[in-house]
């Protein structure tokens, strides 16, 4: 009898062949308007959703959005708004329906008996496909089949005799779900697994992350909202060759860089994945390691897509997300990035951005970098000094302490003397303080 795994595989590529035939599904977007929402804030999201549908590989043919004083508990929205939801997705050839909230199993279950042969999914299974269609190392799959097992696991649901939800198509890439006699506790041992290679990955990220400290090296990582520039931001600054799309979610996995400065210090630049509104808790439980690129880091560079309506609450959501991590108190720098093709920064973002420095750039034609990179020099020296130690040759052991907790720029031994150049914290300063005759 063949197990759990062997019948995963084999559906996993009549899956794939299905959706070789499926290029660009359509689908309809669906959003209940409540009164804690308004019509702009709803619009907005919606205009998101649609993109995120591209950048799976879908189309959209129409958005459909029902004003109700709460999402209906059984079907999300009323009988009469499915009733024409069914009639639009009959005559428009329709494969597919995404709604705007996270769904129950039931209100899945319920849209889809009620509509059809249609495949019903929710915003945090578009996002979990698309991360899953772009996921490259192997880090980041095992984390992206973590984050699907886990939302999939409640939601094992059947229709009829059709009891497979993976059958190809937008929100089934990834793990999915084989049929209903499929034992829950296979999916909870993979699971148990994900998790136990996830952290053996995160111990060994941890390692590196005390490696790095002890370089002395300051680590500054680039967050923000997903497709504000990030990658080309990286790309600009150290010719790192990351993918930059034009997509949401282009870039997954996090990239590290040395950049040296035109000081000659040295820095890393850590590209991270990108923040976007209600980005499922499954995903920021599964990708803690990634994200702890930020809150790990000395400092942060927000990069802000200036050209976009939408910067200021884009720079809220990241704002909240960084709070939530953990990451939001370290120094900042916003990098207001497309300037060559923005009208302008607005008052209101600059007042959201105030409390921190800010320069304005194009990571696509250069304009504005010497200034961001002027900030990353004030960076790299924030907080530390430049000295110069008189060591005698007796007191070998204070040399490699300050190979050990600083950055030592230069060593020169004149007769019973080291002279060591070097850029220390206030803490070294202190405890190297009688060996200092000059400092910076």
């Amino acid at each position: 009898m063949e197990n759990f795994f062997q019948k995963f595989s084999k559906l996993k590529m009549k899956k794939d062949n299905i959706f070789d035939k499926e290029s660009e599904p359509i689908a309809l977007l669906v959003s209940v308007l409540t009164p804690d929402k308004n019509e702009h804030e709803n619009e907005v999201s919606l205009d998101e959703l649609e993109r995120l549908l591209e950048t799976a590989g879908g189309k959209m043919l129409a958005k459909i959005v029902q004003s109700r004083p709460s999402p209906d508990i059984k079907s999300y929205v009323g009988a009469g708004k499915l009733e024409e939801i069914k009639e639009i997705c009959e005559n428009n050839g329709v494969t597919l329906v995404v709604c705007d909230d996270e769904l129950s199993p039931s209100q899945i279950r319920n849209m889809e008996d009620a509509i059809g042969d249609v495949r019903v999914i929710d915003r945090s299974m578009l996002i979990l496909d698309i991360f899953a269609l772009h996921a490259t190392s192997g880090e980041g799959k095992l984390q992206v089949e973590l984050a699907q097992l886990r939302y999939t696991l409640p939601r094992l649901i059947g229709k009829g005799s059709e009891l497979s939800r993976l059958g190809g198509g937008i929100g089934t890439r990834g793990p999915g779900e084989s049929k209903l006699e499929t034992d829950r506790r296979h999916i909870q041992r993979r699971i148990v697994a994900l998790e136990n290679e996830i952290r053996e990955m995160e111990n060994n990220r941890s390692i590196q992350r005390a490696r790095r400290e002890k370089s002395g090296i300051q680590k500054v990582a680039v967050v923000g909202y997903t497709n504000a520039g990030k990658s080309t931001l990286m790309n600009r600054l150290t010719g790192a060759g990351i993918l930059a799309e034009d997509k949401l979610f282009a870039t997954l996995d996090p990239t590290t860089r040395k950049y040296s400065l035109p000081s000659g210090r040295e820095i890393l630049l850590t590209d991270t994945v990108g923040f976007i509104r209600n980005l499922p808790h499954h995903l920021i439980r599964a990708f803690k390691s990634t994200l702890d690129e930020a809150r790990y880091a000395d400092a942060l560079l927000i990069v802000i897509d200036a050209s976009d309506p939408e910067a200021e609450a884009q720079l809220e959501v990241t704002e909240k997300l960084l709070y939530d991590l953990g990451a939001s108190s370290k120094p900042t720098v916003c990098v207001f990035n497309k300037c060559d093709v923005s009208a302008g920064i607005s008052n209101e973002l600059m007042y959201r951005a105030s409390m921190s420095r800010s320069v304005a750039v194009s990571a696509l034609d250069g304009r504005g970098i010497d200034d961001l990179v002027a900030e990353l020099e004030r960076i790299a020296l924030a907080g530390k000094s430049i000295c110069l130690f008189k060591i005698p040759n007796s007191a070998g052991g204070d040399v490699a302490y300050l190979y050990r907790n600083a950055t030592v720029e230069n060593i020169e031994y004149e007769g019973d003397f080291a002279l060591v150049l070097a850029v220390v914290d206030d803490s070294v300063k202190g405890k190297m303080q009688k060996y200092i005759v000059k400092t910076n």
